[in-house]
């Protein structure tokens, strides 16, 4: 006996019903807001994380040399790959450029709730504007997706804020400061308490009454607090256009579900802009749910002519700690339109009125293991049959079949020669 790899999963037929009625849900969000379903492959050349990150980064990833003597690399994100692709045909491409995938990817990390080593996003990118209703749109999409599952304003928030401020506030200290090890500090500042935090602070060139009054700073209710101590245009344009985006929000409806929290940095290097992370309101999934933001400078670094960009990346563990919390994650069963039923010396009749049904487009399941009427009864209620057409040799006889209701239990004959006839979706109710 073999066992499954560790963070890695099975998903049997009942879970995969739930998950595919996410996926697609999500994705049709996606596909309203004219988003593109685009396909990317599993594998990269390694040094399009290694040129970027740098080659400590290899710790984390599934690479390898294959037999061509090539270093290459599970994918462990879409970003890069996209990033790629627009490079590829930039000049081909109209712009914006509108692109959603949901597919799995891979990390060698510790595996813990809601994180494994095979996890599955959805990400939906904007490539080609720098207007702040771009941003609003990915946020709205976000939104639209989470309220499609049944999820409401009580459930979720999006915390909202912008990389310029963090950055422009630190570069305001008299200071030498590292300015990415201090907004991964922030970025971490709630899983730690105050004295590592500010710990880290140190650690990245501010002293310790700096620091406080930075967590200061980031505790306001006011921006305009923000542009008065740093007294940069730096500051007071990033404060521009976080409001400008949360104007744009309001007029997609999605405001009331977006906080300005600059605590929210975002632990990705690539990010420039407006930045935002998806938790539950509850706070009974601890982690955030997922995140997105701007990355205006990500083609140009691929080799692309300079390109604004923004995208989100659901992923599909935490959404569904979230939706499960919430009470909304979708039943893990099987659903079946139609079991005939076939007694007998029926089969070719069972098998013309199945055809019938399933050109109508339903689902529909029939006899293939020669099993008694007992047995298949049984099968049809353990895969959720909403009706069971039994086709039996004495109702054959009459120029019957039997419609059967599998919630109620009620029955009736109907005509096998209008059976299903003109009908889209024939039911019990349809002949009682």
């Amino acid at each position: 006996m073999y066992d499954r790899l560790k963070g890695f999963r099975d998903f049997y037929p009942d879970e995969m019903t739930a998950r595919r009625e996410v996926i697609d849900t999500v994705e049709a969000a996606a596909a309203r807001y004219g988003f593109r379903e685009i396909g990317t492959p599993t594998l990269e050349a390694t040094e399009l994380y290694t040129d970027k990150s740098g080659d400590e980064i290899v710790d984390q990833l599934y690479n390898f040399t294959d037999k061509g003597g090539r270093d290459v690399t599970l994918t462990p994100e879409l970003t890069p790959t996209v990033a790629r692709m627009v490079v590829a045909k930039q000049q081909a491409l109209s712009k914006p450029i509108k692109w959603y995938s949901t597919r799995s990817f891979w990390r060698y990390e510790q595996v813990q709730q809601g994180r494994f080593r095979e996890f599955y996003q959805t990400n939906v990118d904007i490539f080609g504007s720098s207007e702040p209703t771009a941003d609003a749109e990915v946020l709205a999409f976000a939104a639209d997706a989470l309220t499609d599952l049944g999820l409401t304003g009580d459930d979720f928030e999006f915390r909202v804020s912008h990389r310029d401020l963090l950055g422009g506030l630190l570069a305001a200290f008299d200071a030498d400061v590292d300015t990415e090890a201090a907004i991964r500090a922030v970025d971490k500042s709630e899983k730690i308490d105050d004295e590592e935090y500010y710990g880290l602070l140190q650690d990245a060139g501010l002293r310790y009454e700096q620091a406080e009054t930075f967590d200061e700073l980031l505790s306001t209710d006011d921006l305009a607090d923000l542009v008065d101590f740093a007294g940069t245009d730096r500051v007071a344009d990033a404060v521009a256009n976080l409001e400008a985006v949360l104007a744009a929000a309001e007029e997609l409806g999605v405001r009331e579900y977006c906080d300005v929290s600059l605590e929210t940095a975002r632990g990705l290097d690539y990010y420039t802009g407006v930045v935002f992370e998806c938790f539950d309101s509850t706070g009974e999934v601890s982690r955030s749910v997922f995140g997105g933001g701007r990355y205006d400078d990500l083609i140009e670094s691929f080799g692309g002519q300079p390109t604004p960009a923004v995208g989100v990346a659901p992923g599909h563990a935490t959404l569904q700690l979230l939706c499960e919390r919430a009470g909304v994650w979708p039943e893990e069963a099987p659903a079946t339109d139609y079991y005939v039923l076939s007694v007998g010396d029926t089969q070719a009749v069972a098998a013309d009125v199945a055809r019938q049904l399933r050109d109508r487009g339903h689902v529909v399941e029939t006899d293939i293991a020669d099993r008694s009427f007992g047995a298949q009864m049984n099968y049809a209620d353990s895969i959720n049959a909403e009706t069971v057409v039994i086709v039996g040799e004495r109702d054959l006889e009459n120029g019957d079949v039997t419609v059967k209701d599998m919630a109620t239990g009620d029955q009736t004959t109907a005509p096998v020669d209008d059976f299903p006839g003109d009908l889209k979706r024939p039911t019990y109710e349809d002949w009682a």
